[in-house]
């Protein structure tokens, strides 16, 4: 199946000063936080549009982070403890501390959902979407590997993977409602991947979480794919984003592909992967080989991170270049990750950002004609 939406996008997008200072009020009334958040992302889906694209996002304006809908979903963490990372600079390698709140908390007793993870998201959208819609869901992945805590977590789950299977009905539950509100495109947002291709995260996974990377890797595949199972309808699309770490213009791992090629695309079972491929972080197009026929790639070649505009003739030059490996049609066009994984965003304004976007509608037009 070719590329559906040649002009793709990663899911978030930069908060205005007003809506960020309304939330950041603990005293702001609820339907006030609401009536501004519905205003904003109208403006949002009309500049979408302005800019032509076919798939549209409400910049995930009503979240404080890409899987803050998860916690305020899901009881049994504690959103109080942050995750300590290092985080490195984009452009510069250097380490750097992010100024976000806690973007994941700790699990210190059995996980349950609570309610519905996107359907005030949702509602909305179909109501005033210009076209097909997409919602990100966090990775089921995503939790084991930052939200258990040896000394707190082991007591109520004894191991990373007693956590993940008690996660994965949660994601696979919104999935199946996603599908049937008619929803288009349903992505995976799923940076933990990128600890199978950075050495010093596969020696944490080995050291810290006890666990053989391989193994590892192996039931991440299957814990999403247990996530997607029954998802598959015509006219959906199932796609899943490999992050390198987004906060505030920072990440936080590096390296290729080639490590995990082979065996994600293609055991993965969705329609699109989503890949990174802003900076010489990533590697070459070589993994590329590895998708099967009929799969989609998304490249990710303009920064979210950084506020230079890329050269819309080098754009082209590179995914003709990853079209060596592929066949072009099954390829689109996408910024490497959203602009705002945490609602403080990321380290540039909102007009580059619109700037960037509208490069990669024109750029999409240039290369495919059914952009």
């Amino acid at each position: 199946m070719a590329s559906k939406y040649r002009a793709d996008q990663v899911g978030s997008l930069l908060r205005p000063k007003e809506l960020l200072d309304l939330r950041r009020d603990l005293n702001t009334p609820p339907e006030i936080l609401r009536e501004k958040e519905d205003q904003e992302i109208l403006r949002v889906l009309g500049r979408q549009k302005d800019l032509g694209f076919k798939i549209f996002t409400d910049g995930e304006l009503r979240r404080h982070g890409f899987m803050s809908d998860f916690h305020e979903s899901v009881e049994g963490l504690d959103m109080q403890a942050a995750i300590d990372r290092n985080w490195q600079a984009a452009g510069t390698g250097a380490p750097t501390t992010p100024t976000s709140r806690p973007v994941a908390g700790i699990v210190v007793n059995k996980v349950r959902k609570k309610k519905r993870l996107t359907e005030h998201e949702t509602a909305f959208l179909k109501q005033h979407s210009p076209g097909d819609i997409k919602m990100t869901l966090p990775s089921a992945n995503q939790f084991p590997a930052i939200a258990y805590r040896k000394g707190i977590t082991d007591k109520i789950y004894p191991t990373h993977s007693e956590l993940l299977w008690d996660i994965v009905p949660i994601i696979k539950s919104e999935i199946q409602a996603l599908v049937k509100e008619g929803v288009k495109y349903i992505q995976i947002d799923a940076p933990r991947y990128s600890y199978f291709i950075d050495p010093k995260w596969r020696q944490y996974i080995k050291d810290e979480m006890g666990v053989d990377p391989s193994q590892a890797l192996d039931e991440a595949i299957k814990a999403d794919n247990a996530c997607l199972e029954g998802a598959r309808r015509e006219g959906v699309m199932l796609g899943i984003h490999l992050c390198r770490g987004n906060n505030r213009s920072q990440w936080y791992a590096q390296g290729s592909y080639d490590p995990i090629a082979e065996k994600v695309f293609s055991q993965l079972d969705v329609d699109a992967f989503l890949l990174e491929y802003e900076s010489e972080r990533a590697g070459s197009f070589e993994p590329l080989r590895f998708v099967p026929k009929g799969k989609n790639v998304v490249l990710g070649l303009v920064s979210s991170k950084l506020p230079q505009l890329e050269s819309q003739d080098e754009l082209v030059g590179k995914i003709e270049e990853a079209g060596k490996f592929m066949p072009l049609q099954n390829l689109a066009l996408s910024p490497q990750c959203g602009f705002a994984s945490t609602m403080e965003g990321n380290l540039l304004t909102e007009d580059q950002q619109w700037r960037k976007l509208d490069l990669v509608a024109k750029t999409a037009r240039q290369v495919w004609q059914d952009a």
